[in-house]
């Protein structure tokens, strides 16, 4: 918890200096996502996360009318599940997501007020598990794994320098096995994050 503390507030910090610095080409955003994950399958083990609520927080900074960096911090928690020849075994985890990319802005015709863009960004996803006494496997280890992310969405604005934002974000990384050979299906994962929230630019 303390560590998740720490992070959040290194972001907040971030947001601030460089919302500080570019006013008026930066933008923060706040959004509320779910996360969907896909099986994996492979080594005799099925692995499979629930399904989750979380948050992502945001800083963009537009070069152009068309291009910006953008840097994201998420968090949310589940529970990776891993059906095996053994038995059932389960791991709770708080998810950690750092991602850093480009955002393209796409055409739009004005009269729509509508800022479609895409987006395409890498990082680290970090598994930290929570121990929790009905959710762990003696030995679960903290990991970190490269991740990278596709989507997209839209910006509708509602007021001057503020707008809403509904998103997509497709993760693909390696599925997580907490540093447990039994737990490894050695294969690559896809998660949906669906997201909406709202955006402050300045």
């Amino acid at each position: 918890m303390r560590q998740m503390v720490v992070m959040i507030a290194a972001v907040v910090l971030l947001l601030a200096v460089g919302a500080t610095a570019q006013e008026a080409r930066s933008e923060v955003s706040l959004q509320g996502t779910g996360l969907f994950t896909k099986d994996a399958n492979g080594r005799g083990t099925t692995q499979r996360g629930t399904e989750d609520g979380g948050f992502l927080v945001g800083y963009r900074y537009h070069f152009n009318r068309w291009l910006a960096a953008e840097g994201v911090y998420g968090y949310g928690r589940n529970t990776q599940e891993y059906f095996a020849p053994a038995g059932l075994s389960r791991v709770q985890a708080d998810i950690h997501q750092v991602t850093g990319g480009f955002v393209f802005t796409l055409p739009s015709p004005p009269r729509f007020r509508i800022k479609p863009y895409v987006l395409a960004e890498g990082g680290a996803l970090i598994s930290n598990p929570t121990n929790n006494a009905f959710g762990s496997v003696a030995g679960a280890q903290r990991q970190s794994a490269g991740v990278f992310v596709y989507g997209g969405g839209a910006d509708f604005p509602i007021v001057k320098h503020v707008s809403l934002r509904a998103e997509y974000r497709g993760l693909v990384y390696n599925a997580p096995d907490f540093g447990l050979s039994a737990l490894n299906t050695d294969k690559v994962t896809h998660a949906a994050q669906p997201s909406a929230g709202i955006v402050f630019r300045f």
